[in-house]
């Protein structure tokens, strides 16, 4: 398999990298993970388990031993 060109950048994509289906260099999969990852957080709940949230109005009150309070 010959290596792939980035849509980003253009940079040649590993072959490696490819093959597992992913589309874009290293440097530009980590720049659109990182974006990714500013929408959402994890935050645990009074004496439970943890919270995926992507709104930031959730988090307020979210902790207040009993859960979400708005």
């Amino acid at each position: 398999m010959t290596d792939a060109t980035c849509p980003r950048c253009g940079d040649d994509v590993p072959a490696a990298r490819a093959a597992l289906g992913y589309r874009l260099c290293l440097w530009c999969g980590e720049e659109e993970a990182k974006a990714e990852r500013k929408g959402w957080t994890v935050v645990p709940m009074h004496k439970s388990n943890y919270v995926l949230l992507t709104d930031k109005r959730d988090l307020h009150g979210i902790n207040n031993k009993g859960g979400l309070h708005r």
